[in-house]
């Protein structure tokens, strides 16, 4: 019995001891072939691998003027484990720094929590953007200070105080940066919103390194194997703006205290010449250490500053959706140029009534979409929706309606090469049957064919409407971005859009536009030197309404296509026209006339009260 104990004790002794063996084994394995912590650490301790930021790209306009370039900044960077006997006070008086500050500093940087990438034996950000003239002074000092170096970088800087929502910011990554793309590091920059963020890989370029020999002590002893190692930056590409920083210039004053955006496009091309949102706020407010605290501060404005109106804001087009409607009941055949209907102050029926203003009645197509009569288009979708010798179901018929909108532009996103885009709304069967149940008819929806009830576009969308229009009858996807340095843009920027309607009816469209402006709502924008092509709009608000105008000029070869939208402010001859023709001007006479700038300066003065 005593035996049997004794064999099973020998059996289990073994066991153990094999155990431990092939733990050991295995972890020795992990370590030297799977794991690079060990690794990290000696080769911490011989080299220091100094990264080395590309310049990144300089942005400039369509003429050459550069809007962004590079200055000369300076990280501080810190090795936790070679932190020793520092003078703390020195220290904090050298960077004019607080002592808790620098406790915290620390504190955050050893935080995994806060710092996942943490290692004490390698290098870590410590202060970044320290400008020039701190640099010198705690260069002169750095001797003192072991465990800290200097990292030398570059920081954006800004030439003019416009365009900041189009050309965005650059900040320090997140840690969702990180983790999403591996090419960052903490304490690394990236592209944060505008032409920044969507063009980040090509203007951030790549960086390089300079892998140095250090001994026990820290000491730099010159470049491994003579830089065998080495990797130079590669600078990022540089990019030409399709924008005329003069044109956003006069934009955004004429906008000053204002809600709104103005947005104009380039026909033939697509380029976006200017795009403005209001209010707008400095770019040069977003560089260096503060930006942080700045943007906290916009953030809690109620007019909301941060929002690129152009491009996210979402609206009631108002009677330039008139256009749209005119075209889509051409082409169906649901109106002929010689078509009248009645206006008696607007659309009557016994069951709904739409107002119109005084104007001559009954009206044809080309002078209706003059006068911008209401009672016109509601009859032409009342006409559609209500033709069952061509549509089988109302369904049918607005969702024929709803594929021209949408070969227009609208319901979807332009794919403009700006983050954030909104594609507004244009509604289908499915969504009126939601709200009025299948049983609705032309006589629930009539608001949209005025550019009413539940339609909302953006400004960039309006803008582009005119561009198709000027263009009669194609759109080329808006974009901002001219040209990248050695390189061509994206195919999707460059594709020509066309829309299923003829070109003849779209001149009736032009003629129509033309009356508006030599007897009709934009005759404001009437000139001597070309022919202007306008559609005003008046947008119902809850509080007062938004004043919103496109269109194009010249009418032959067309240069410029312009959307204004100011919220709140009336009528679209009000603020829409007047803007929206300065702007034309401003771009194809290359100045204003003096006429023009007194009436810039008038517009430029007047604020909108906003209740928030």
């Amino acid at each position: 019995m005593i035996e049997t104990s004794y064999h099973n004790r020998k059996y289990i002794l073994g066991g153990v001891v094999l155990f431990i063996v092939i733990t050991f084994t295995v972890r020795l394995a992990y370590l030297q072939l799977m794991s690079d912590e060990y690794k990290t650490f000696a080769d911490s301790n011989a080299f220091l691998n100094n990264v080395i930021f590309p310049a990144r790209g300089a942005i400039y306009d369509r003429n050459g003027d550069l809007l962004v370039y590079n200055q000369p900044a300076y990280d501080i960077m810190v090795v936790m484990r070679e932190v020793k006997d520092l003078d703390t006070l020195d220290f904090c008086e050298t960077l004019g720094m607080s002592k808790d500050e620098f406790v915290m500093r620390m504190n955050n940087i050893s935080d995994r929590t806060k710092n996942p990438g943490y290692s004490p034996y390698m290098q870590q950000i410590f202060l970044s953007q320290l400008p020039s003239k701190d640099f010198s002074v705690f260069q002169e000092k750095l001797f003192r200070f072991k465990g800290f170096y200097i990292r030398e970088r570059s920081v954006r800087r800004y030439t003019y105080p416009y365009a900041a929502h189009l050309l965005g910011d650059v900040a320090e990554v997140s840690q969702q940066d990180i983790l999403a793309n591996n090419y960052y590091m903490p304490g690394d920059y990236i592209g944060k919103q505008g032409v920044e963020r969507s063009y980040e890989e090509e203007l951030r370029g790549v960086k390089g390194v300079q892998v140095l020999l250090r001994d026990a002590q820290g000491r730099i002893h010159g470049h491994y194997k003579d830089g065998a190692y080495d990797r130079k930056p590669v600078p990022g590409k540089n990019l030409t703006l399709s924008i005329d920083i003069e044109l956003q210039k006069l934009g955004e004053r004429l906008m000053q205290g204002k809600l709104g955006a103005i947005v104009a496009i380039e026909p033939s091309t697509g380029e976006i010449l200017a795009m403005v949102s209001a209010p707008n706020y400095d770019p040069r407010k977003m560089e260096g250490r503060e930006r942080g605290k700045r943007m906290g501060v916009m953030l809690k404005d109620p007019r909301r500053p941060m929002l690129n109106r152009a491009i996210q804001g979402t609206y009631p087009p108002g009677s330039t959706f008139k256009t749209a409607q005119g075209l889509t009941f051409l082409q169906e055949g649901i109106v002929k140029s010689w078509t009248s209907y009645p206006c008696l102050r607007g659309f009557r029926h016994a069951h709904r009534k739409i107002g119109c203003h005084g104007h001559p009645s009954p009206i044809t197509f080309v002078p209706a979409m003059g006068t911008s009569c209401n009672g016109y288009f509601c009859w032409g979708l009342y006409y559609m929706l209500g033709d069952r010798n061509k549509y089988s179901t109302v369904h049918d018929a607005i969702t024929v309606w709803k594929d021209y909108m949408v070969a227009m532009g609208f319901g979807y996103k332009l794919g403009v090469d700006m983050p954030g885009e909104a594609r507004g709304l244009i509604p289908n069967a499915q969504f009126y049957d939601k709200i009025y149940g299948p049983s609705w008819s032309a006589i629930n929806v009539l608001p949209i064919s005025i550019g009413q009830g539940e339609v909302t576009l953006t400004p960039l969308q309006i803008a582009n409407l005119g561009a198709t229009i000027a263009n009669r009858g194609h759109y080329i996807t808006p974009h901002v971005v001219k040209n990248v340095e050695g390189g061509n843009l994206a195919d999707s920027l460059l594709q020509r859009h066309d829309v299923p309607v003829d070109k003849k009816y779209y001149e009736l469209v032009v003629a129509g536009m033309r009356n508006a402006v030599t007897s009709g709502t934009c005759s404001s924008a009437n000139n001597p030197w070309y022919e202007v092509c306008g559609k005003t709009g008046t947008a119902q608000n809850r509080g007062h309404d938004h004043s919103v105008f496109m269109g194009f000029a010249p009418r032959v070869n067309p240069k410029i296509a312009v959307a204004v939208y100011v919220e709140n402010g009336g009528w679209g001859a009000s603020y829409g026209v007047p803007i929206g023709a300065l702007m034309m001007e401003q771009y194809i006479r290359g100045e204003l006339c003096k006429a023009s700038m007194k009436r810039a300066q008038t517009i430029q003065g007047k604020y909108i009260q906003y209740k928030f």
